[in-house]
């Protein structure tokens, strides 16, 4: 396993992070069993990193489970607070005051911490912060009270724009200690300026979408057909035809085999090429996808003439999410 530091601490967490969104059963099944086995295999090759959300269903309370049941060193738990905005249209900002109303913060951390039967969240993000709010106010007085009491450890940010650099003024204002942003082979956005930048301030990073929900393992086809439930549905096709996506993915089997054994692998070993990424998650909630992962990530990493090739001849950016699947902000 690949570790990395926390900037401004020093603490050791895994680079390949543990994803729990699909113990909410987003993808179309949930086997609770299967669940807490994938996570159990996983701290035990080493990963100490697992992310979720207030906003991801069941998660918190199987990630709960799970650890009450590990007898292991307690890994790094990132989790989220959970917005009240309904369900917001792609790229419409919504005001703090309906997202994260007076109480919020702290209304959420609190049943976070029920549901994950810890007594302390080590990172508590926003889920999702906009820039127009600013760097300061009620919600980031609630976050760092609740630093205070000892309920959590870093506070950070998930950010759900492509526009990553207009995150710039938080991260400089010295006031979260994590950034979680998309990063793939689409959308390197972050990758020219906020990740420096985070690096610069010691600010964490937490790369998301490695694989674009799964479009980059190269599983999507035009027959591909998804069971009730499973949120992409909506996600391949919502912004643009699936026959453009699938003919971009394509593009990209010419780096396979000589760089990856896999596209999923290329596309794991992509979100690991900068050493500013300080963590990058991918959901596991079955042992398949965990095992997958691992063997990317015990390959030889890109090199830095086929990176940049990535970097700049196939970046794709699009709609990351049609939120009407999630009902969440």
């Amino acid at each position: 396993m690949q570790y990395s530091q926390i900037p401004r601490s020093g603490e050791k967490i895994s680079r390949l992070g543990f994803g729990a969104m699909g113990f909410a059963g987003w993808f179309g099944s949930q086997d609770e069993k299967e669940h807490v086995a994938a996570l159990h295999l996983a701290l035990e090759q080493g990963i100490t990193f697992i992310d979720t959300a207030r906003a991801y269903g069941e998660s918190e309370r199987i990630v709960g489970k799970a650890l009450r049941e590990w007898r292991g060193e307690k890994p790094f738990v990132a989790t989220k607070v959970a917005g009240l905005a309904g369900e917001p249209q792609w790229g419409t900002v919504m005001p703090v005051t309906e997202s994260f109303p007076p109480g919020q913060v702290r209304a959420s951390c609190e049943q976070s911490l029920r549901a994950l039967d810890l007594d302390q969240i080590d990172l508590l993000q926003l889920h999702t912060y906009w820039p127009n709010w600013g760097v300061s106010g009620y919600w980031m007085d609630e976050l760092h009270v609740l630093k205070d009491e000892g309920k959590i450890r870093y506070i950070g940010i998930s950010i759900p724009d492509h526009r990553s650099d207009m995150v710039l003024p938080i991260v400089m204002s010295g006031a979260i200690d994590a950034v979680q942003t998309i990063v793939n082979i689409f959308d390197p956005t972050a990758l020219e300026v906020l990740v420096p930048f985070c690096r610069e301030h010691k600010v964490a990073v937490i790369a998301r979408c490695i694989l674009d929900e799964g479009g980059l393992s190269g599983f999507l086809t035009s027959e591909t057909h998804f069971a009730q439930g499973d949120f992409r549905d909506g996600y391949f096709d919502a912004t643009v035809p699936r026959e453009t996506y699938i003919r971009k993915v394509e593009a990209l089997r010419t780096f396979v085999p000589a760089n990856a054994s896999s596209l999923a692998a290329l596309a794991i070993k992509y979100a690991l090429h900068d050493p500013g990424i300080t963590t990058a998650i991918s959901s596991m909630h079955v042992r398949a996808f965990l095992e997958a992962n691992l063997a990317a990530l015990a390959e030889d990493p890109l090199d830095e003439t086929t990176f940049r090739t990535l970097m700049t001849r196939h970046r794709f950016i699009k709609n990351y999410a049609n939120f009407k699947h999630f009902g969440v902000a």
